[in-house]
Formats: C-alpha cells, structure tokens, sequence
C-alpha cells in the first residue's frame, strides 16, 4: 500500500476514496479460502490497479461535486496543438499568459523602443521629454555592456534634440502648445 500525504488526511473525498480502497484490498484478502470464488476474484489485486480505483474514485466525486463545469476551455479545441513541435512551447505560453516583460534586457529595450513615442506624447513638458529620453540612451547603453548576459542590444540610442523637435511637431500637428 502506499504511503499517504498529509494533505490526503484533510480532504474528505479522498479520506473516502482510501476507506474505499483499503475495505476492497481486506475483502479481497478474505476470499483466500473461498474455493467458489473466480480466478478474477482470487486473482491478487496489483498495487497499480488500487491507485487506478482510487483515482477513479476521486474523479467521480469530483465530477458529481460539479467542479468540472464550465471549464474555460469547455467544448473547444486545445490551443496550439496543431503544426509543428516546439520545445519552447510551455514558456511562450507562460510569457504570453502572464504578460511578463524585462525578462531579457534586449527584449525590453525593443519594446520600449516601440513605445517611445507613445511614452513621450503623454507628456506635456519638454525637460520631462529629455529625462525620458536620456534614461533610455543609459539602459541601452548599459544593456550593451553585456553586464547580464543575454542576446545582443541592437537597440539602438536616441538623438535627445531630435527626439524632442520630433515631439514638439507631433504635438504641433494635434494642435496642442
């Protein structure tokens, strides 16, 4: 028999599951002399087939309790199943799900980089524009020492001038001053 966790000691339908389990290894161990059992019955139960009941058991239970019910993905076909094999698959589903950013300095840089104008229009000074702009020149410039490792930076730095002559004529043509 194995050996129980802890947490199998505090969740009643699994408490269950193993009364269940443990009352058929004892009946089964009482048919010994029983010569009109069948050889199915005398048949000793392998230890593999009381985890299968048990389990078994345990969905049952959890099925009646309803907790497989309107599961998210109920009805349709698993996400990315099909095509091709990749070996990655797990932490792009992770990364994606989970919206994690700055996991490698290269590929926060870019995404910054693409944000950059949008970051700067919100912004209605023009010293707040050149802060912005040098403290992103300092991370690309310190991506590109390689200090953590990683991918190259091919990100590359902002003129500070024209980023905010590039600013004043966006908000030039939004009409604001």
């Amino acid at each position: 028999m194995f050996r129980r966790r802890r947490d199998d000691q505090t969740d009643p339908a699994r408490r269950a599951a193993q009364y269940q389990v443990d009352r058929e290894i004892a009946a089964d161990a009482g048919n010994d002399g029983d010569d009109a059992a069948s050889p199915e019955q005398q048949r000793p139960r392998r230890r593999m087939d009381d985890r299968a009941l048990w389990v078994d058991t345990v969905v049952d239970q959890a099925i009646r309790r309803g907790e497989f019910d309107n599961l998210p993905l109920e009805g349709k076909p698993i996400p990315g199943l099909g095509g091709t094999h990749d070996p990655d698959w797990w932490l792009k589903n992770l990364v994606e799900r989970e919206q994690i950013t700055g996991v490698l300095p290269a590929a926060q840089l870019r995404r910054d980089d693409a944000e950059l104008d949008e970051t700067l229009d919100r912004e209605p000074e023009e010293d707040r524009v050149r802060a912005i702009v040098e403290e992103f020149n300092a991370r690309v410039i310190d991506a590109r020492r390689q200090l953590l490792g990683g991918p190259p930076v091919v990100t590359p730095t902002r003129d500070v001038e024209r980023e905010v002559q590039r600013w004043r004529e966006r908000r030039r043509a939004h009409g604001i001053r």
